[in-house]
């Protein structure tokens, strides 16, 4: 996976937990994962951080709904991000370590991102909504 910086990059908000969680992973990350590690790392560091205990329900976390949009296809989906060992790509639960995960951190509705697949294609996707965790838990 090359960078999947062209261009301009929407502003993102995390977390302190969710920054926490996700510079540990960067740290773990074995060679397999390293270039997707070495873009979650550029990801990190140009991230506002929250304060710890405050959050933003506008802004895509580790456990956020997220609808999207992928501007090519014009497909829209939806799936909840989530930590690795949580991940169920059958139940719509995908890993925050992952390509589409790392571009969907942070992001806010009506943003749009590049991202690179798995096989390197650039594609732009489009952020049609956010629930937050808590929303979303109250609504199951």
């Amino acid at each position: 996976m090359t960078s999947s910086t062209k261009g301009p990059r929407p502003a993102i908000v995390l977390t302190s937990e969710d920054h926490l969680l996700l510079s540990r992973a960067v740290a773990g990350a074995g060679e397999g994962m390293a270039d997707l590690a070495a873009e979650l790392g550029r990801e990190l560091d140009r991230a506002r951080i929250l304060p710890e205990g405050r959050s933003s329900a506008d802004h895509v976390r580790i456990g956020s709904r997220v609808s999207y949009r992928d501007e090519a296809t014009g497909k829209e989906s939806t799936i909840t991000l989530v930590r690795p060992q949580d991940a169920n790509v059958d139940a719509g639960k995908i890993s925050v370590m992952t390509p589409i995960g790392v571009a969907l951190i942070g992001m806010a509705a009506q943003r749009s991102i590049n991202w690179v697949t798995r096989s390197g294609e650039t594609r732009r996707l489009t952020v049609m909504q956010v629930t937050d965790p808590a929303d979303f838990a109250e609504a199951s």
